[in-house]
């Protein structure tokens, strides 16, 4: 990196003694980006498939077989369609080859056959143009320097289905009901046992060398050319998925359409910012809680020093911490030889539980929202799309390949000949050394998708018609004028009614503070209230609302997260050729920021207002935004604790309540996606999908309790009156309709 800082500063000061070079060298910059940019645009079009790659499913494991799925109109044509399911994002969660050869733990049947990925809720598709291997939608192949993985887009968690009676209906945009939790399990066992089962091993080695023949070297694509290769990845990655699984461990099981997305991202950060010093100070005051050794540290200070001996000091790195949890397990002299139970206290004073499983939120109307995230972590403004789909890709198994940068005293001034952007815009210009942020992550694909995405539109109830003629059951308009009055008392105070087809909406999000709306905290307390060894972070300026603040050495993971997506951004892709590195990264920037028409704006809503004792209460809250599309979004709240909207109009049930009488439930099965069309819901049998519990923490189905008269709608008002079965139902056929 130094050298190419120094090659460009010093290219730009002659150039720029020229006028007329500097001229000739902007105008080509600009042609050769509007062209590599009308290119992109029509390969987004050439896959145009009828069904858009949708397949019909038999023998499902719920019972719920179905057609080939329809669409509704939303905006997008099966180009759009096709292109938003299968563009990468940088997301490297296994080599490729391996991932297509990969058996099942306890078959011979391949993992990503549509009926294993069925069960975990993926969607399954033929192969199409741009997916010739009929990945499921949100699977795509990635390359990342010259190297090829199988990885995750927008659509694996942003794409949804509903069925009827037989018949299907995708939901661009809408939220997956996928178990991901479950199906990196699945992957670790089915790892494992390739390593240890010598028959699976065989068969995975002699497919992935034959995935590598002479077709491969033709075309200059070849991953491997030995047995020994395939063997050395098959243990790397397998050791990887099994410690990304440990680290994110949470008592509360996710089940279908939920993954604690925050948690994850912010574990994953600090897995790779913290440096050797912080590690060391935390391991020294690991105790026993209970038992024969309680009160007594885990380590002694010579193991500490034998577990971090040889791993960079600045940064510990994904391959520094693999380092380091291996050589805990180790039983060689002067290891600690640390058993599960005792590794679990190592990762609990490191990490954080990720215990606060939210529905994956749908996206239309997201590009022209002023604040996203579940409770509006995110400005939408400027760079503040791209920030936070980069820390998406952080949490979706991106390439992190941050390391260690000395700089020289002479590149402390702002514009030396060594300066470095990624210092510059992470904190850290200030430092003698620096962590450079290269990664995998593909910032001018993040844009173009976010882009897209302000084309998408919500689902419309009365449009849904399937391949036989038939349709949803028509709304019952006798109940419109009642429902549409119940919905101005009681809803739009915060879900405001909007035009979903209008080019030019912008879309208010009201927060609420959790104790006002009462429902489940845990999510945004987390995000508020996790802490993490902040590495060369500390003592950085960072801004908040409310001024600056230096981040301290276990430092909030929010301020953990903000600085290492700001050094990404600023990092151009190390893995393309120099100038079109440039280029691209010009590109992103100034597209990002020029091309987002939301301008920075206060939140509003009812909620704790930040401070610089607290500069982040304001995200103990929860956001309203318009329920256009609502009736496709089941389960209901951001936790997915409801089933059904009828079920959302009723109350909890609380101690000294009657048992007479409708109460949301407390128990429900999830994971089914058959459309329950007078509740307006998803629906299961028994003993289908996952069983969930209300009575967990992070599960609560409390609150947000305005239609059963417990919430009240404005502040400092009585709640109004609980509404009748009549009223419950008008209020379903009114939202249907937006």
């Amino acid at each position: 990196m130094k050298l190419i800082n120094q090659f460009i500063t010093r290219v730009l000061m002659c150039v720029f003694k020229n006028t007329r070079i500097a001229v000739l060298l902007l105008l080509l910059t600009l042609i050769l980006m509007l062209v590599a940019l009308a290119i992109g645009k029509a390969y987004q079009h050439w896959d145009n498939d009828p069904d858009r790659g949708a397949i019909a499913m038999q023998n499902d494991p719920f019972g719920e077989n179905f057609n080939t799925p329809v669409y509704v109109d939303q905006g997008w044509d099966n180009s759009d369609s096709l292109w938003y399911y299968n563009t990468t994002q940088g997301s490297n969660l296994l080599p490729y080859d391996i991932f297509m050869a990969l058996e099942q733990a306890d078959s011979e049947e391949l993992f990503r056959s549509a009926h294993n990925m069925n069960q975990f809720r993926y969607l399954p598709q033929k192969a199409t143009f741009f997916n010739p291997e009929a990945l499921p939608v949100g699977f795509v192949k990635d390359g990342y320097n010259g190297k090829d993985y199988i990885g995750f887009t927008c659509a694996a968690c942003h794409t949804g289905q509903v069925n009827y009676k037989g018949n299907a209906i995708r939901i661009d945009g809408g939220p997956a009901m996928a178990d991901m939790d479950g199906f990196l399990a699945a992957l670790e066992k089915s790892l494992i046992a390739t390593l240890t089962d010598q028959a699976k091993k065989e068969r995975l080695i002699t497919a992935v060398l034959a995935r590598n023949g002479l077709d491969r070297i033709l075309t200059g694509g070849r991953n491997y050319t030995n047995k020994e290769q395939v063997v050395e990845d098959l243990e790397l990655w397998a050791n990887r998925i099994q410690n990304y699984n440990f680290m994110n461990h949470s008592q509360v099981d996710y089940g279908f359409a939920r993954l604690d997305a925050f948690g994850r991202i912010y574990n994953r950060v600090l897995e790779h910012v913290m440096d050797q010093k912080q590690v060391a100070n935390k391991l020294a005051f690991v105790i026993y809680p209970d038992g024969p050794k309680q009160g007594q540290r885990l380590l002694s200070a010579a193991e500490i020093d034998n577990v971090l001996e040889g791993l960079d000091r600045l940064i510990l790195g994904q391959a520094g911490f693999e380092t380091l949890m291996n050589r805990l397990k180790s039983n060689q002299p002067g290891f600690p030889a640390l058993d599960q139970t005792e590794l679990q206290l190592v990762r609990d004073t490191l990490f954080n539980e990720a215990n606060a499983p939210v529905s994956y939120p749908f996206l239309w109307d997201i590009a022209q929202s002023d604040y996203v995230q579940w409770n509006g972590l995110a400005a939408n403004e400027g760079l503040g799309p791209l920030g936070r789909n980069t820390g998406e890709v952080i949490g979706v198994f991106a390439t992190l390949d941050w390391h260690e940068d000395e700089q020289e005293w002479w590149q402390f001034w702002k514009w030396g000949r060594d300066f470095s952007l990624s210092a510059f815009a992470s904190g850290q210009s200030n430092k003698k050394e620096h962590v450079d942020f290269q990664s995998s992550i593909d910032k001018v694909n993040l844009n173009r998708i976010e882009s897209h995405l302000k084309y998408l539109q919500s689902p419309r109830w009365q449009e849904v018609q399937f391949a036989d003629g038939s349709t949803l059951p028509p709304i019952d308009t006798s109940l419109l004028n009642r429902g549409e009055e119940l919905y101005a008392a009681y809803c739009a105070a915060c879900h405001e009614l909007i035009d979903s087809r209008a080019w030019d909406r912008r879309i208010i999000s009201k927060m609420m503070s959790t104790d006002k709306v009462g429902t489940d905290p845990t999510m945004a307390a987390n995000s508020m209230n996790y802490t993490g060894s902040s590495g060369n972070f500390q003592h950085i300026y960072q801004d908040t609302s409310v001024g600056q603040v230096l981040v301290q050495a276990e430092a909030p993971a929010v301020q953990v997260l903000t600085a290492a997506t700001r050094g990404v951004i600023a990092t151009p892709d190390d893995d393309k050729w120099l100038i079109r590195r440039w280029l691209d990264w010009l590109y992103t920037l100034g597209s990002s920021f020029f091309d987002n028409e939301i301008k920075p704006s206060i939140k509003n809503g009812d909620y704790k207002p930040d401070t610089t004792a607290n500069p982040y209460a304001s995200l103990e809250a929860y956001k309203a935004r318009p329920l256009n599309g609502i009736w496709a979004t089941a389960p209901y709240l951001h936790n997915g604790s409801v089933p059904t909207l009828y079920d959302l109009f009723l109350p909890k049930k609380r101690p000294g309540d009657p048992d007479e009488g409708e109460y949301r439930p407390d128990t429900f099965r999830v994971g089914c996606r058959e459309l329950n069309t007078d509740k307006v819901g998803t629906t299961c049998g028994d003993n289908q999908g996952n069983l969930f519990d209300t009575a967990l923490k992070g599960n609560s189905n409390a609150g947000h309790e305005y239609a059963s008269g417990k919430t009240p709608v404005t502040s400092g008002a009585a709640p109004l009156p609980a509404l009748s079965k009549e009223d419950r139902l008008a209020l379903i056929e009114y939202l249907k309709t937006l």
